[in-house]
């Protein structure tokens, strides 16, 4: 019987069809992240309880389920926010959590449900036993990290990875070249190593990653660690609600169908194809490859939404024979992964 209840507690259907499906549905939906460091005896019964909670509910998205916690990003129903509430308030832990609503939405950020038990909610390559992950830096509202940051002699960083820094940062922050937070962890750590005694001041996405970030720092000695608070999500909602100075640039890079909501009129990125002004990331529209790259309008047509000639052509072939070729040609997506980004440089864009 327990089986056949778990058989209900994932999506069962073709995944084309569901985003055939958003793309048709008119109902309003509103898109938020949410993330809960809290200690779960089961993490595995935790997730079939949400999972089941949030079918009934209609909410569609990604979530991740451990041991120390919830790693949320999903779009709710506009009717069904109020149950959403009372619902996620019925667990005495998310009473007072704050939910990250989207700056820039379409209600068209996911497409299905997906709740995966993880050994952690965000991957950090951290062993040590002696690291206390609840040991944070001082959460800084946007006002007050305005302030801050304007200061010359403080040190601001950029805790996500490249391909979304590429199209969106906060002015003078360093944004280091890693494709992953575990790695991004120590190389920060070590750049910095000469600043012990400075501000850091830390931001990423919605907050979760500089709450390990921050702690990592003093974990090695680091004085003064701060953190922006609801990361660049809360900043741009307080920024516009407060008339404050908008101090990131460009488009902030997020994990679902929307790759992006633009918080500032500036286009820092190029098209990684013609080097032309564009900070639209996309994925390449061969599924054999699905590459996130950026591209302009112009490429877009002149590629057929492909990364790259080899893949446009590909493309055009016959159903059949894309399946048999597949097997054995490579492609960019299989190249490169997440450091396309190294090869598609103005002049050196791999279009083969």
């Amino acid at each position: 019987m327990v089986t056949e209840v778990k058989k209900h507690l994932h999506n069962r259907i073709n995944r084309k069809e569901l985003k055939q499906r958003l793309r048709e549905n008119p109902e309003p939906r509103i898109t938020l992240s949410y993330y809960k460091y809290v200690q779960l005896g089961d993490p595995q019964r935790f997730r079939d309880e949400l999972y089941e909670m949030y079918q009934n509910l209609g909410v569609w998205g990604r979530i991740y389920v451990a041991r120390e916690g919830v790693n949320a990003q999903i779009s709710v129903p506009e009717k069904n926010m109020d149950a959403f509430r009372e619902a996620m308030n019925s667990y005495p832990f998310f009473v007072g959590m704050r939910h990250n609503i989207a700056v820039d939405d379409h209600g068209k950020s996911f497409f299905t449900l997906t709740i995966k038990v993880r050994e952690k909610i965000v991957a950090d390559g951290i062993d040590d036993p002696d690291f206390n992950p609840s040991n944070t830096g001082t959460h800084l509202n946007a006002q007050h990290w305005n302030a801050l940051s304007a200061d010359p002699e403080v040190v601001v960083v950029d805790m996500r990875n490249h391909y979304e820094s590429e199209v969106g940062h906060f002015k003078g922050a360093i944004t280091p070249n890693v494709a992953t937070f575990r790695e991004e962890l120590p190389l920060v750590a070590d750049m910095l190593s000469q600043n012990k005694d400075k501000k850091i001041l830390m931001y990423c996405t919605g907050g979760i990653r500089c709450e390990k970030a921050s702690a990592y720092l003093r974990h090695r000695g680091f004085k003064n660690v701060f953190q922006l608070e609801g990361g660049i999500i809360e900043y741009a909602r307080q920024v516009e609600n407060l008339g404050l100075e908008n101090r990131f640039l460009g488009k902030n890079f997020v994990f679902d169908e929307r790759l992006g909501e633009r918080i500032s009129n500036e286009v820092i990125a190029h098209c990684h194809q013609c080097g032309a002004l564009c900070d639209a990331h996309t994925n390449c529209a061969n599924d054999h490859c699905h590459i996130l790259f950026i591209q302009c309008d112009a490429c877009k047509t002149t590629y057929a939404g492909a990364c790259s000639e080899k893949c446009r052509d590909f493309s055009a072939l016959p159903e059949d024979e894309r399946k048999e070729l597949g097997k054995t040609l490579e492609f960019n997506g299989s190249r490169f992964g997440k450091g396309i980004y190294k090869a598609f440089k103005r002049g050196d864009s791999p279009l083969v």
